[in-house]
């Protein structure tokens, strides 16, 4: 065998050999996203429902709009919520039902729910609003307006987990609070 045969042969078990590394090493890096999208979210742990409205002052010309809801833990995990765990919180519109993050929503604070049982949550919206004068006539008007606002378009917000992959959906009730309004201004 010359030398040029020999020098082929290596050459070629070499690049094989390069190949069949790269190959195994490339595998599980392209595999391990569509494990982690045919996971998918469980909804089924946690259920939340609205409780309250809240609008915030931040400074004269910006509001915070907190909503809140009872979550219930119905697995037999302690479950933890805080914004630096991968929290992702967005919209979801009414027009099609599709999930939108235009808007900066966040928890107000870090949330503990021990397992089989119950907390409160928190979501904040902040918003550019000129606070008008307590002495202002339509004073409750404008800030009912702002709610109005910026809840017009959305049907819910979800909440995602992506440490634990859970979603929790959490309702929209604004809908009724506004035939409450009309209802209550009218008798």
């Amino acid at each position: 065998m010359s030398r040029k045969e020999w020098l082929t042969i290596v050459g070629s078990a070499g690049a094989g050999l390069f190949v069949l590394v790269i190959f195994t090493l490339a595998t599980p890096i392209l595999k391990h996203p569509a494990k982690e999208s045919a996971k998918g979210w469980s909804r089924e742990g946690i259920r939340a429902a609205y409780v309250a409205t809240q609008l915030r002052e931040v400074d004269k010309t910006h509001a915070s709009l907190i909503l809140s809801y009872d979550v219930n833990n119905f697995t037999e995990t302690d479950y933890r919520l805080a914004e630096t765990s991968g929290v992702v919180i967005m919209s979801r519109l009414k027009s099609d039902g599709s999930l939108s993050q235009e808007e900066a929503i966040r928890l107000s604070y870090p949330v503990f729910l021990p397992a089989r049982q119950h907390a409160r949550l928190a979501i904040e919206i902040p918003g550019t609003l000129a606070w008008p004068v307590r002495d202002d006539s339509r004073y409750e008007e404008k800030l009912k307006e702002f709610v109005k606002q910026r809840l017009a378009r959305v049907r819910g917000f979800v909440l995602f987990d992506e440490a634990t992959h859970n979603q929790i959906d959490l309702p929209a009730v604004w809908p009724e609070l506004a035939e409450q309004n009309r209802t209550g201004a009218g008798g």
